[in-house]
């Protein structure tokens, strides 16, 4: 396909590289993350930088991704901007660096370690694009640390510290959609044995990876209370927070007594509703503490 002549067709592609929706979404989880811990809505200063950094972090990530997936996508998705011809790689490579330095910029005015936060972010999701993409487990880890550190990257920005909530709400998300990804690697295998990504169910079986992501599930489960325990968050987080555990002790029994694909696409899909709903339950402990 030849290069688009217009810089309106241009400028859609890169929007495109960028994942919009995303980075979008990965800017709003910050301001959740601050919200959840100051009890109100921040300042406006707080919600844009705080989006800001999250947002061209995510999307300096989803560029770098079109980038080292180029020979992939001309197979599987030949309509990306990359493959389809709309901007050439070297174009992506600069969005993805300046977008990732935009991030990173955003971090400054705030305190040393929400910037060192930020810095270390953009590393580990770099070095995931280049290398950690067939690691497996190791892999599914960045993955959920880059989920969920936006939680905790807006308890830094509003306090310039951790407390046990900004850490209940960062390892809540981590370990159930670390568990999550393992679960999907058993509704993907044979997708992944082709690519030769190394998932715990090629490697180990079925049966290791439904029990390695209930140990996940059931984890999260266990640090619900902690944000209650410690007097951070009130009724109103306890209540909603306790349906979210009762749907990860239900999703882990289906996936332990059922290891097929089936079985990891519904538990698969009925953790992202838990999560949702954990989203939601900081959220409103947040508000009405």
């Amino acid at each position: 396909m030849t290069q688009p002549k217009s810089l309106c067709e241009r400028s859609i592609a890169i929007l495109r590289l960028m994942r919009p929706t995303n980075s979008f979404m990965m800017g709003i989880a910050v301001i959740i993350g601050e919200i959840v811990v100051l009890g109100r809505i921040p300042s406006i200063f707080e919600m844009t930088l705080g989006f800001s950094v999250s947002f061209f972090l995510t999307a300096s990530s989803m560029a770098l991704n079109d980038y080292v997936d180029f020979e992939i996508d001309k197979v599987n998705q030949p309509d990306r901007p990359l493959p389809s011809g709309a901007i050439s790689k070297k174009t992506a490579l600069c969005i993805s660096a300046v977008t990732g330095a935009i991030g990173i910029i955003s971090a400054l005015p705030f305190r040393e370690s929400a910037v060192f936060l930020a810095a270390l972010t953009f590393i580990f999701s770099t070095l995931y694009n280049l290398y950690g993409k067939k690691t497996g487990i190791w892999g599914n880890l960045v993955v959920s640390y880059c989920v969920a550190v936006p939680f905790l990257y807006g308890g830094i920005v509003v306090l310039g510290s951790f407390n046990v909530t900004s850490v209940a709400f960062f390892l809540l998300a981590f370990l159930a959609n670390t568990g999550r990804e393992v679960t999907k690697g058993i509704a993907d295998m044979e997708g992944d044995k082709l690519r030769g990504i190394r998932t715990v169910a090629l490697v180990r079986g079925e049966k290791a990876a439904a029990t390695l992501s209930v140990i996940f599930y059931l984890t999260a489960v266990a640090i619900t209370p902690l944000p209650y325990i410690f007097g951070q968050l009130g009724i109103a987080y306890l209540l909603p927070v306790a349906i979210v555990d009762l749907g990860f002790v239900f999703s882990s029994y289906r996936i332990m007594k059922d290891n097929g694909r089936g079985s990891a696409l519904r538990v698969k899909n009925q953790i992202r509703y838990w999560m949702i709903l954990a989203l939601l339950a900081f959220l409103a402990g947040g508000l009405l503490s």
